[in-house]
């Protein structure tokens, strides 16, 4: 009896009130009740991190400090080494941390000697450091006892921290003697692990943390190859491999998923029965999201090819509708106009179309993969992060709206719209039109088009491909299909003024569609480079006039020289105007957004504060280039029913604007299975966000708001 009720007493007095720092809570947690005289018991410094900031693991990478331990404890009595959890990875800028949040136990093994006497209680002493950081760091400590009782039987867990600490030690890096070597030529690393408990692993979750700093350049993406005895990774040489030295061993954790195993590689030869199973494939992001044949994202992990090809055809179907293929219709509008009378000319524009819009989504797509597996953080309508391709193509579109005008002539005039159709100059303008509609318009992405390019660039790259393929299909299909209906041209008018007269009217959407790249040019580049832009205009305007001069006149030579000396002044204008202006803040361009709709700008650990304050979270992912995003910022956000759901609710606006290129906007769209903008999640107090459609209405918006404050 005596005895039991020193254990309780004991365990009592083990729960002494936890240290606060400014942004820690500490505390020593026992694995149990008691300690047995000779045995080895574990107690873990247990961490409730405030949200938004973090500590850090024993490598720490590219910057910050490990947590460090200093014992006091009875004579006899000795601390062994942390075992630490598998961290995360958490880039700030161009550095790659590792890191652990929210609450974490970090276990130590402390050995009881032999001599301990049962029924007495000790007192076990250690001070932590900590480096916490969040957007600034700040060094903070902690003073910790732990009481415990000395029994001769201690298997009894700790009725508060027993089940948390056997769940950490179950989850850490185990030690299980794998078989692994590395070899490198000072460009890269590559690393192999072999053995039962790694066949046949799933590549896609590898990733491989090196114990020490020097080892590896942490930032850079790390690649993995499955064979039939294990994997390969392919990791980049850091300071230890430099000019031509390498270590003796290369030691670290490879996390494979929810599992964790403990790597001690020497050099030597890679086995071949490490690789060859699976093409080389991007593993994931720092924060979990897939970068390029990494983890599929949320929601698209079980989508199978044959799925995703079905969904990217009808999401190229659904994008002829979205505001931003609209310009580009008029395209095609004018075009089918003028074969009233020449239905096989039709048909082969139609085709020379669909040429166009599939060479560019492959080739577009191509670039995309290479980026992504050179470990650039770029996402689909990278091409419009670029203020010169920006203005570029607004320049562009003013010349074919000049041209619709009657400006001057490419190819085939409306005059002669009888004889000839099928030249050479209609299908290459067919084509020209398929690439555009393609650059200007697939930025934006359409319901169902964003699932299918989420998953599509978590994959190999042929699979990759004929995502994009289908993509393409459906976006050229409705046009391909009319210039192959032959009830169409017999419902049209005779041919005669109507057309020319359409002709110009449709050119006025292309002189909107170049005012918009124009207003996305100034958000990017800066006012200051608006002058730039608007000289080039006014040189190409002048080059087209002097063009046109040229076809009519019976000697063109001098023209046409005018027009070649125009273009070639108006190309260093463009080239200077992008570089003229460092690129506008983001968060300065939409203060407001609706009736009084204050944002800020978005973060993640801006969320994770406002869920930790219960406040419901609207963000939007978005940019000055998708067209879609600004109808949706200019009518559904900005209507009275919104403004009065988010009053109501006390909820946070947060734009992530990806106007100009982020690494962590693209990192989450990626992680959301997303590849491309509008984007708009809603978060409640805690948990994963619900998703909203791309397009809004004020209904959705409000009723997400009030189920995320009830939630």
């Amino acid at each position: 009896m005596a005895a039991f009720l020193l254990a309780i007493a004991g365990a009592a007095a083990a729960h002494a009130a936890p240290a606060k720092t400014e942004h820690l809570e500490v505390e020593l947690a026992p694995q149990t009740k008691a300690a047995a005289p000779g045995s080895t018991i574990y107690v873990a410094v247990r961490q409730k991190i405030a949200p938004g900031w973090h500590t850090y693991w024993r490598n720490p990478g590219d910057a910050g400090q490990a947590t460090q331990l200093t014992w006091s404890l009875p004579p006899g009595w000795k601390a062994g080494d942390i075992v630490w959890p598998t961290p995360h990875r958490f880039v700030t800028g161009p550095l790659m941390n590792y890191v652990y949040s929210g609450e974490v136990y970090l276990p130590v093994p402390i050995e009881v000697p032999a001599s301990a006497k049962v029924g007495e209680t000790v007192t076990l002493k250690a001070k932590a450091d900590f480096l916490v950081c969040a957007e600034i760091c700040v060094p903070e400590s902690a003073d910790l006892s732990l009481a415990l009782p000395v029994a001769a039987d201690a298997s009894a867990m700790h009725p508060r921290f027993g089940e948390a600490v056997t769940r950490t030690l179950a989850a850490a890096p185990k030690s299980e003697g794998l078989p692994a070597v590395f070899t490198s030529d000072g460009k890269v690393v590559k690393l192999a692990v072999t053995g039962s408990l790694v066949r046949g692993v799933d590549v896609k979750d590898a990733y491989f943390f090196p114990d020490d700093g020097a080892a590896l350049e942490h930032i850079k993406v790390q690649k993995a190859e499955r064979g039939p005895d294990g994997l390969t990774l392919t990791l980049a040489p850091g300071q230890a491999f430099m000019e031509g030295k390498s270590p003796a061993q290369l030691d670290g954790v490879l996390a494979l998923g929810d599992a964790a195993y403990v790597v001690e590689a020497r050099p030597g030869a890679i086995p071949a029965g490490a690789y060859g199973l699976t093409p080389a494939v991007v593993t994931t992001n720092p924060d979990g999201s897939p970068v390029a044949g990494g983890k599929p994202a949320a929601g698209a992990a079980s989508m199978s090819l044959l799925t995703a090809a079905a969904f990217a055809f009808i999401g190229g179907l659904i994008l002829n509708l979205m505001p931003c293929v609209f310009p580009v219709l008029s395209l095609k509008a004018a075009a089918l106009a003028r074969h009233v009378e020449h239905p096989g000319a039709a048909r082969a524009e139609g085709l020379a179309f669909l040429t166009g819009v599939v060479t560019t989504f492959l080739l577009l797509a191509g670039l995309l993969i290479a980026a992504r597996a050179a470990g650039q953080a770029v996402g689909w309508g990278f091409q419009l992060q670029s203020p010169a391709v920006v203005a570029v193509l607004a320049l562009l579109m003013l010349l074919v709206g000049l041209n619709l005008s009657g400006l001057f002539e490419v190819g085939t005039s409306v005059q002669g719209a009888g004889t000839g159709l099928a030249n050479r100059s209609g299908l290459a303008g067919a084509f020209f039109t398929g690439a555009l509609a393609v650059v200007v318009a697939a930025p934006c992405t359409a319901p169902f088009m964003a699932g299918a390019i989420g998953w599509a660039v978590t994959q190999p790259p042929a699979a990759a491909l004929l995502v994009f393929l289908f993509l393409g299909l459906g976006l050229a299909a409705p046009f391909t299909a009319l210039s192959f209906a032959p009830a169409l041209f017999a419902r049209l008018p005779r041919p005669g003024g109507w057309m020319e007269g359409l002709r110009k009217v449709l050119a006025f959407p292309m002189y909107a569609a170049a005012a918009w790249l124009a207003w996305v040019f100034a958000v990017q580049a800066g006012t200051a480079a608006l002058p730039f832009l608007f000289a080039a205009a006014i040189l190409a305007a002048f080059a087209a006039w002097t063009w046109g001069v040229g076809q009519r006149a019976e000697r063109p030579l001098l023209p046409r020289a005018a027009a070649a000396v125009a273009v070639l002044a108006a190309v260093p204008l463009l080239l200077v105007g992008a570089r003229t202006a460092a690129p506008a803040a983001a968060s300065a361009q939409t203060a407001k957004a609706g009736p009084g709709l204050a944002t800020e700008p978005w973060s993640p650990e801006r969320v994770a504060a406002l869920q930790a304050q219960g406040r419901p979270v609207f963000v939007d992912f978005t940019a000055a280039w998708c067209v879609t995003c600004q109808v949706n910022e200019r009518t559904t956000l900005a209507g009275k029913r919104v403004a009065e759901a988010f009053a109501r609710t006390n909820a946070v606006y947060l734009k992530a604007d990806w106007t100009n290129r982020d690494d962590a906007i693209a990192r989450e769209l990626a992680a959301r299975g997303r590849s491309g903008v509008p984007l708009y999640l809603v978060y409640g107090r805690a948990g994963e966000p619900a998703i909203l459609p791309q397009l809004l209405t004020e209904g959705v918006v409000a009723a997400a708001l009030d189920k995320a404050k009830a939630g």
